[in-house]
């Protein structure tokens, strides 16, 4: 399977890395780092060097606890390293945001493809997503960044994650999103617990069972330091293990913030498992 992201392709017949980058002064793993715009495109080539088959871009963190951005300000933010990057860069750049507004923007600069951790429920941004004509990442969060994790609950974490992400599937191939230009994500670490989490990628087969590619964001998040009492900078060999275990259990792209090291990781997994998708 190809996802056909504004003209470059990312072939899904194996597991890729999807390379974070947040432009961003507060997310939780490297706001301000690349808050700059020359340097969020230095690290763009790098992620894309580094085997990344996907840059994923977000204005605006989603870190538990954060709070909105105004639209100009993210558009402020992202379209400057979005064009600066489209005829730099040979694989897509996904826009991370809720606004339909900068999904707009932001394929009008060149990204391919739209990531929305609130799966386009905000006001526009189904018929704003369908107008653009880009695959979508639909992701399921309980609440809002501000609120998520204060006391998530679920009569069945991974029955209901699943059927939430159907009816989102679902609501795209209604506005004329073709099925072939949709990918889920369960949302690890949006409103839920440690245990939610576990049993999620525990049981992820029943996620991919829905017959789209399924996208995992695992690295670096808060579980890890919660389960082994590690800092964010200590968490890749942890992050590289859920990676692993989330390709295994059907997962076609992997969201990364280290991925030179993600990416070596996966191929060992392609080597062993279906050696004819080697690198």
């Amino acid at each position: 399977m190809q996802l056909d992201c504004n003209g470059k392709l990312v072939d899904l017949s194996g597991p890729q890395v999807m390379g974070v980058l947040n432009v961003t002064p507060d997310s939780f793993s490297d706001g301000g780092d690349f808050f700059a715009p020359e340097k969020a495109v230095e690290r763009a080539l790098q992620m894309q060097a580094e085997g990344a088959a996907i840059i994923d871009i977000g204005g605006e963190s989603t870190r538990p606890g954060a709070a909105p951005v105004s639209l100009n300000d993210e558009l402020q933010r992202v379209i400057p390293v979005i064009e600066a990057l489209g005829p730099r860069l040979r694989v897509p750049v996904s826009i991370d945001t809720r606004k339909p507004g900068v999904m707009r923007a932001a394929i009008a600069a060149g990204a391919g493809l739209i990531n929305d951790v609130n799966a386009l429920q905000a006001d526009g941004a189904l018929e704003a997503a369908a107008q653009c004509g880009v695959p979508v990442c639909l992701m399921h969060m309980q609440g809002d960044p501000r609120t998520m994790q204060k006391d998530p609950r679920y009569d069945d974490v991974v029955s209901d994650v699943r059927a939430y992400l159907q009816q989102r599937a679902a609501a795209c191939e209604r506005a004329g999103i073709a099925r072939e230009r949709i990918v889920l994500d369960p949302g690890f670490g949006f409103g839920k617990t440690v245990e939610h989490n576990l049993q999620l990628l525990a049981r992820l087969e029943d996620i991919v069972s829905l017959g789209f590619p399924v996208l995992a964001g695992l690295s670096r998040k808060s579980m890890i330091g919660k389960l082994l009492g590690t800092g964010v900078e200590e968490r890749l060999p942890a992050s590289i293990a859920l990676a692993v275990l989330a390709v295994e259990r059907g997962a076609r792209l992997v969201r990364a913030h280290d991925v030179a090291a993600t990416w070596q990781a996966l191929q060992m997994v392609v080597a062993v498992e279906n050696p004819s998708l080697r690198a």
